[in-house]
């Protein structure tokens, strides 16, 4: 977005835009990075991201961040060069050596920039693993002497490309990557999944357990299925159970007063299964507002339930205590009941199981996925956790083309960042790190779509968007994996790659089944992958709200929400608008009368017939894409994708629960994971404001669209506390990919923002 102020005159780096910067930065004066970031982006960076010390005041600027960043994920690179490291693990085990981080603080890294302790711990800790494992030649102490030396001072080049990746604004990893790394807590993951048992024991650890990932700056998926139903006998007590919502809510408890690395409070997934005797009771839990509000909920909807409904048959409903049959329901009933609740208050989503486990290689030697983390893209097994990071499809766009070449460079080096992250991390739990570490799972995504279409002049919902959307999904996934064999051959496939399904040719992603997708050598790739790949999935398309904020584009794969969004700031009041739209309106006449009848057209141009056609076509916004092109762009790159996808369903106020329920049965159909559906004002306190010119427009949309069917189908969330931002007090938050951020702060509900 760029800024415009209120009267419609451009507001440029002039000495008011300087000061600004230097006053939220406590600087006399900036550095290249300050410069080249723009000063909303340093308003997120300075209230979330840069380190403060005991009195709140900042340590350091984005310059130090990223530094910090990358000085910590380029440790595993020098631990894997040849001179130290050998894959077979054929090596002597040195004798564990003690070790001070303190004292070699700021004495060792590369000429122009040095570890600090935190870095250093890290490092130690992971020298001491592959020490266990036979694979370092030279005990620890040599290994120092060769640091001091300079003899890995090649690697800086890799240091560099990573902060580079960062400070370009190319890529991004997940926020507790840029809150811990080289940092006290030291934990880099986002999404986190646990289990728990049937018994009061098994709860309260898992309680425990939730608290700790908060704690360290992490979200949690937890599937609450194995708990006996409400009034359920307890012989123990001679009692009753009180269900799974009710342990739900303690855990909601313990979210609301664990804030997350000190940064924010965590955040839930919390899932149930269809056949369990409380979906009813869950389906309604987020009736009454503030009811969970630290939690997402999602029904899993089993090959049963599809089964039972496509059959005409009852779908039956089983005590987890004892697995005998309680009652049946009408799934189509039963899918009637949660279109209804989503349509009223926006929870629950649902996962589709079949669609989620059809491609997962991992379900002949660990069975079907039952769980996701907190925004539903990251299907994990129990005590198994993920890092993120999102390529920024804005910045690959040149002079109104894509720049093919340069994204599989960035998406080469953001494998590899990804993967380090998983060697440096410092895990909540021992647990959580064994299981990770067997699967090396990483979810690369991308986010500035939205601008990037805008930027090619390709409407976000035609053929050639679709299309567009498919070829992004299948490159990042195609040389993602490429990238990952090539790392298996360094560094060693991951701990269960021979028990996987792709020894026998299996990968995950179901476009790979469908070779009339193909616009690569899938085949050539399969064949690659037979002989190692370093992660077991690679590919994530996660919601971005605060890192695409700093990296100034939409977020993830959403439209626009908005071409212009209203802020307050010291300096004045002005609007931000959509960068390309910017470009846009300097061609045309009246450019200050335009920008009034969009704000108050409700931040769109539909129906606005000062715009041509062709304009309209390509700057549409959230409400101005029908439902079913949503769900279509979602299940498009979805295709290509290992794990699942994130994204918002935006319905207009008026629309049905029959709406709602055929958007289920639309993604069931084209093969989505999971669907989290928001219609406009499904919420007594409002969160979207859309402007009064909203309704309007929005039936210029429905004009526009009137004649397009549900063809398609046969060619194949959280909201926040009241309806103000808890941050910094706008009232205009933003829901997108399955969460709520603020466009005025970059607060964000959603951990992995």
């Amino acid at each position: 977005m760029v800024r415009i102020e209120r009267e419609g005159k451009s507001v440029k780096f002039d000495t008011r835009y300087r000061e600004e910067k230097e006053r939220l930065l406590g600087k006399s004066s900036l550095d290249e990075v300050d410069e080249s970031f723009p000063l909303d982006s340093i308003r997120v960076l300075v209230k979330r991201y840069l380190l403060k010390d005991e009195k709140g005041r900042l340590i350091e600027g984005p310059k130090q961040l990223f530094q910090r960043v990358a000085m910590l994920v380029v440790i595993p690179d020098i631990l894997h060069d040849p001179l130290v490291f050998d894959k077979e693990g054929k090596q002597e085990v040195h004798e564990k050596e003690k070790f001070s981080p303190e004292e070699w603080e700021g004495k060792l890294g590369f000429k122009r920039v040095k570890w600090n302790r935190f870095h250093l711990e890290r490092m130690k800790s992971l020298y001491d693993e592959l020490n266990e494992q036979g694979k370092m030649k030279v005990p620890w102490k040599v290994f120092l002497r060769m640091l001091e030396q300079g003899k890995f001072e090649r690697h800086y080049k890799k240091f560099k490309e990573y902060y580079e990746l960062m400070v370009q604004r190319k890529f991004l990893p997940n926020s507790p990557t840029l809150f811990n790394a080289g940092a006290r807590l030291g934990q880099l993951s986002a999404c986190f999944v646990l289990d728990v048992e049937d018994d009061l024991g098994s709860i309260m650890e898992m309680v425990k357990e939730a608290a700790l990932i908060f704690k360290s700056g992490g979200g949690l998926g937890v599937n609450y299925s194995k708990l006996r139903p409400k009034g359920d006998v307890v012989r123990s007590t001679a009692g009753v159970a009180s269900g799974p919502v009710s342990f739900m809510r303690i855990v909601d408890a313990v979210t609301d007063v664990i804030k997350q690395g000190g940064k924010r409070r965590g955040a839930n997934m919390g899932i149930l299964e269809a056949w369990h005797p409380d979906i009813h009771r869950f389906i309604k839990a987020k009736e009454k507002p503030g009811e969970l509000e630290n939690f997402n909920i999602s029904v899993m909807l089993d090959r049963a339930f599809w089964e039972a409904y496509e059959g005409g048959r009852k779908y039956s409903l089983i005590n987890p205590r004892n697995g005998e049959k309680v009652s049946e329901v009408d799934p189509k009933e039963l899918l009637k009941e949660i279109s209804y609740m989503a349509w009223k208050t926006g929870d629950p989503g649902v996962l589709f199981k079949d669609n989620m486990n059809r491609r997962n290689v991992l379900r002949d030697c660990l069975g079907e996925i039952r769980a996701t983390n907190p925004c539903g893209e990251e299907p994990l097994y129990p005590y198994e956790s993920c890092n993120l990071g999102s390529i920024n499809l804005y910045s690959l766009v040149e002079k109104g083309e894509f720049n093919w070449k340069e994204f599989k460079r960035v998406i080469r080096a953001c494998v590899r960042f990804l993967d380090n992250v998983i060697d440096v991390n410092a895990f909540p739990l021992k647990r959580i790190e064994k299981n990770t570490k067997r699967t090396r799972k990483i979810g690369l995504g991308v986010m500035g779509l939205a601008d990037a279409l805008y930027a090619l002049n390709i409407p976000y919902n035609s053929e050639e968007g679709f299309k567009f959307m498919r070829k992004v999904a299948e490159f990042l996934t195609y040389h993602a994996i490429s990238t990952s064999c090539d790392l298996a051959r360094e560094r060693g496939p991951f701990p269960l790659f021979e028990r996987s399904g792709y020894v026998k040719g299996e990968m995950p992603v179901n476009g790979f089944y469908q070779r009339e997708l193909w616009t690569l050598n899938w085949k050539k790739l399969s064949e690659k992958v037979r002989e190692g790949v370093r992660n077991a999935e690679v590919t994530t398309v996660a919601p971005t709200g605060s890192i695409s904020m700093i990296a100034g584009v939409s977020s993830g794969i959403e439209p626009q929400f908005s071409l212009i969004y209203e802020k307050v700031v010291p300096i004045g009041s002005f609007h931000l608008v959509d960068v390309e739209f910017e470009k846009r309106l300097r061609r045309m006449k009246n450019r200050k009368v335009l920008l009034k009848k969009v704000v108050q057209n409700g931040g769109s141009i539909q129906g606005l017939k000062e715009f041509p056609e062709e304009m309209r076509k390509v700057f549409v916004t959230s409400l101005d894409i029908p439902w079913w092109d949503h769900v279509r762009a979602q299940a498009e790159i979805n295709q290509w994708i290992c794990a699942a996808v994130s994204k918002t369903i935006n319905l207009p106020r008026w629309a049905s629960p029959d709406d709602v329920f055929k958007a289920y049965l639309l993604a069931h159909r084209m093969g989505c994971k999971g669907i989290t559906i928001y219609r406009e004002g499904s919420k007594s306190k409002q969160v979207i404001h859309m402007g009064p010119g909203s309704r309007k427009r929005q039936e210029e949309v429905m004009k526009m669209v009137k004649n397009r069917t549900l063809e398609v189908a046969t060619k194949l969330g959280v909201m926040g506390k009241g309806g103000a931002c808890p941050s910094c007090g706008y009232e205009k938050l933003v829901h997108e990919s399955g969460c709520v951020k603020c466009p005025n702060c970059g607060w964000s509900e959603c951990v992995i923002a």
